[in-house]
């Protein structure tokens, strides 16, 4: 059961209530996190600002960045998360057993050398961000740009803030 309860449209602040109304026509629904974090509409409006920065700019495709955001969900054991990204990584095309043996990435030959750098980023900053070393940097560098890196490096700090936000909170996965 949740900690805290959403907050229904009505009560909704009008900023709130436009951000629902992006979410209800681009998705269908309104994400519990953000039905919840309407508590405070400032930090709503802040929180969908950065998500939509760190994912509708940049070079890298979305398809890569849920990739890389399923898997940090999957270190984070964040029920909230996977539910709604791996429905999403699907729709972008990574079959469920990719997704779902993605902790064995490196030894898969169905992920290309590229999308293996990213995900190796998505482990080590998630478990340790100190071992992001010069070794994985240099791979790094070999696929992305220094703006793509930032990318992936925002989608996963984005979501290992998220993962622990919606944990701690003990927030139920959106229907």
């Amino acid at each position: 059961m949740p900690r805290i309860p959403t907050i229904a449209y009505e009560q909704a602040d009008n900023n709130a209530r436009e951000i629902f109304d992006h979410f209800q026509k681009e998705r269908g629904n309104v994400p519990n996190m953000f039905r919840t974090v309407a508590w405070r509409p400032e930090i709503l409006r802040t929180m969908i600002a950065h998500f939509r920065a760190v994912m509708e700019t940049g070079t890298v495709g979305v398809k890569l960045k849920e990739l890389v955001i399923v898997r940090t969900s999957q270190i984070n054991h964040c029920e909230y998360c996977l539910n709604s990204h791996t429905q999403l990584a699907h729709k972008y095309g990574w079959s469920e057993e990719q997704i779902a043996d993605l902790a064995n990435f490196r030894t898969r030959t169905d992920f290309s050398e590229k999308e293996k750098a990213a995900l190796e980023l998505a482990e080590r900053e998630t478990q340790d961000s100190n071992g992001v070393d010069d070794a994985l940097w240099a791979r790094l560098r070999q696929h992305f740009d220094e703006g793509e890196i930032i990318e992936l490096a925002a989608a996963v700090g984005l979501f290992n803030y998220f993962n622990r936000f919606n944990n701690s909170l003990r927030m139920e996965p959106t229907k």
